[in-house]
């Protein structure tokens, strides 16, 4: 288990493991790398969360709420995502900035939101209805 001992002593280090296993406990989940070096989560071929791979620390992206961006987007270590802030996504410079219950509820909300915007067919043809 790694342990970080900074500021804060033997809190668990958030990595990209963690990040996978969070997102393929949602149904229909699929990842692959885009731009060479993204991991990137999706449902029904529509992103819901991305992981920088190349950067240290470990970076992400995913969909917020219409009502929580600006919020999120102000709080520590967080901006508006590049190419995707219209749509309300947020960019995390450190995936240690929140704990692994906040990344379960962020990743499951970012999930869901993109998953309600599904066309009725595809939900079904994924088992999601």
């Amino acid at each position: 288990m790694e342990l970080f001992f900074g500021r804060h002593p033997y809190l668990r280090i958030m990595n990209v493991e963690d990040i996978q296993a969070i997102c393929h406990k949602l149904p229909a989940v699929t990842e692959d790398i885009k731009w060479g070096n993204d991991l990137v989560f999706s449902i029904g071929d529509k992103m819901f969360c991305v992981v920088g791979l190349e950067q240290s620390p470990v970076t992400a992206s995913f969909k917020v709420r219409d009502e929580e961006f600006e919020e999120m987007s102000s709080r520590p270590g967080f901006k508006p995502a590049p190419y995707v802030a219209k749509y309300k996504w947020v960019f995390i410079t450190d995936t240690n900035k929140m704990k692994k219950k906040e990344w379960e509820h962020y990743l499951r909300q970012s999930y869901d939101l993109v998953k309600d915007k599904l066309p009725a067919k595809l939900k079904k043809k994924l088992g999601l209805q």
